[in-house]
């Protein structure tokens, strides 16, 4: 199957890069910028995207390619594309010459096409595109033809057909980008002439016999079931696979949305069957230890850890009944397994992952069936194993859960307050028939309190921020403009139905800068 290698210079939008590309049904990984010649051989690229990152190319420690990978590929006549920082490295590493530049582009730019062919094939002589950078190229080494400039940036985009490299100062693969994807589609089809064979049609029988062939025929498998789209689809292909053989254990953290831990329970074990479900109640071992903690990263780690210490005592459980337990499966998809062992030294770290946190003396296999795909590839494989919609186009949650919805310490009164306000928005927003549209829809508590009348009394009651946004990949967000009648009602329900809540405030920032939860 052709591949195309994806380069990670640091860039938020790596990621967005490789989706875009499977989008044109061919399939895309991510790679190091460090990565040896001879590893990125074995890795057969049909093509390379080198993506953007946010050093410049002169600054101490920012990523380099090694000296010898514009040989490799220029020798191999296998085609790059630089974008951003890809880019300019192209050019720095042939002798060119980059400079800062005293007017920074960022956001929506005009950009002139000058030469629409090859790499802008099909593009009007203005196009609107999405700009990120202090540095320009200033001077190309020989063999190179500018496509396309901008008021600010003479060279906009480069290529040099002899040698297949190929640059864009801009970011084809957001979606302000308005001609981005027919860009990404001219590389991969016009110059890397890939042939597009990354389809889910078949996925599901052939990931069904790799299991088969990987897990003995009385080797059980047991599952930390969290109910979200991951876990859920890996629970679901498994017991297709080896029916009771799957023991899904589902750990109440008492951090979960309201009556989530009982509509997991039926969905599982009534709805779908589900033989050897197994629930654990660790409500207050883990809001013990969340007790005074605040800040956000220390949150994280008790989670993550506690989870770890109830899955291995539950699972130590069950290996005394059942010592033919083998596997441990996970909902890992493919940018939880990118981040989690850093493509990238350069990459920027947000916010910790807890969900490979794995203890050093596990002796199961792991066994990761989704490992290869992003999050809108599993959603269309669930929806192919029959999973209920309410599961599949169920909003993303975090999982620490309520606790990065709670700013400051956990405790039991302000978690009761954060789901009846949450049941309200969420219910309120179905009604209006928009649910399916949005991205991602939540309620947060704010530890602060204002004064407020409630009929004839003063009230000094806690501040519930509502966060609605809309995205297409989740590497950027706008906040949804939702209809203000809509919003009213929701804010004047959750002040008369909720105790503890006598001011609603409406979240109206983006991602970039803002991320879309809080913590």
């Amino acid at each position: 199957m052709d591949k195309i290698c994806i380069i990670d210079m640091g860039s938020q939008y790596t990621h967005l890069i490789a989706r875009r590309i499977r989008e044109h049904g061919v399939y895309s990984e991510i790679l190091p910028n460090d990565i040896s010649i001879d590893e990125l051989k074995q890795h057969k690229p049909r093509g390379i995207v080198l993506s953007g990152g946010p050093s410049s190319v002169y600054e101490e420690n920012s990523p380099q390619l090694r000296e010898e990978f514009l040989n490799y590929t220029i020798n191999e006549k296998i085609p790059v594309l630089g974008i951003c920082y890809g880019f300019h490295l192209i050019i720095h590493q042939l002798g060119g010459k980059i400079k800062p530049f005293t007017h920074k582009e960022y956001g929506k730019t005009k950009l002139d096409i000058l030469q629409s062919k090859r790499l802008l094939d099909s593009l009007e002589k203005e196009e609107i595109v999405w700009m990120s950078h202090g540095d320009q190229v200033e001077i190309m080494p020989e063999g190179f033809e500018i496509l396309a400039k901008t008021s600010t940036c003479p060279i906009a985009a480069y290529a040099n057909d002899n040698l297949s490299l190929y640059g864009v100062q801009f970011h084809p693969e957001v979606i302000h980008t308005e001609k981005g994807t027919t860009i990404l589609e001219n590389f991969v089809e016009k110059i890397v002439h890939a042939k597009k064979e990354w389809k889910l049609e078949n996925w599901i029988e052939k990931t069904i016999e790799m299991i088969k062939i990987e897990v003995g025929p009385s080797d059980r498998v047991i599952l930390g079931l969290s109910g979200g789209v991951d876990s859920s689809v890996v629970a679901v292909l498994l017991q297709k696979t080896i029916g009771n053989r799957l023991h899904s254990i589902f750990v109440n953290n008492g951090l979960l949305r309201k009556n989530e831990e009982i509509e997991v329970q039926e969905t599982f074990q009534q709805v779908l069957k589900f033989e050897n479900f197994h629930y654990v109640d660790a409500e207050d071992l883990f809001l013990e230890r969340l007790k005074n903690i605040e800040d956000p990263e220390e949150k994280r780690r008790i989670i993550g850890h506690s989870f770890i210490e109830v899955f291995e005592n539950k699972t130590i459980e069950l290996e005394k009944a059942h010592p033919d337990i083998k596997y441990l499966a996970q909902g890992t998809i493919y940018p939880d397994r990118v981040e989690t062992s850093a493509t990238s030294n350069v990459s920027a770290k947000i916010k910790s992952h807890h969900n490979l946190t794995l203890p050093d003396d596990m002796k199961l296999k792991i066994i990761e069936p989704l490992k290869d795909l992003y999050k809108d590839e599993v959603r269309k494989i669930g929806l192919q194993l029959g999973l209920p919609e309410n599961i599949i186009k169920r909003h993303p949650f975090p999982g620490p859960g309520l606790a990065v919805r709670i700013i400051g310490p956990i405790e039991k009164d302000k978690l009761s307050i954060l789901r009846n306000a949450d049941e309200i928005l969420i219910e309120e927003i179905n009604k209006a028939g928009v649910y399916d549209s949005l991205w991602q829809a939540f309620c947060v508590f704010l530890p602060l309190k204002t004064v407020g009348i409630m009929g004839d009394f003063r009230t000094y009651e806690y501040i519930c921020s509502i966060r609605v946004v809309e995205s297409l990949d989740v590497m950027t967000a706008n906040f949804a403009k939702l209809d203000w009648d809509l919003l009213e009602k929701i804010g004047t329900r959750i002040i008369n139905e909720v105790k503890g809540i006598n001011r609603v405030v409406y979240d109206i920032s983006n991602k970039p800068p803002s991320t879309i939860e809080y913590e």
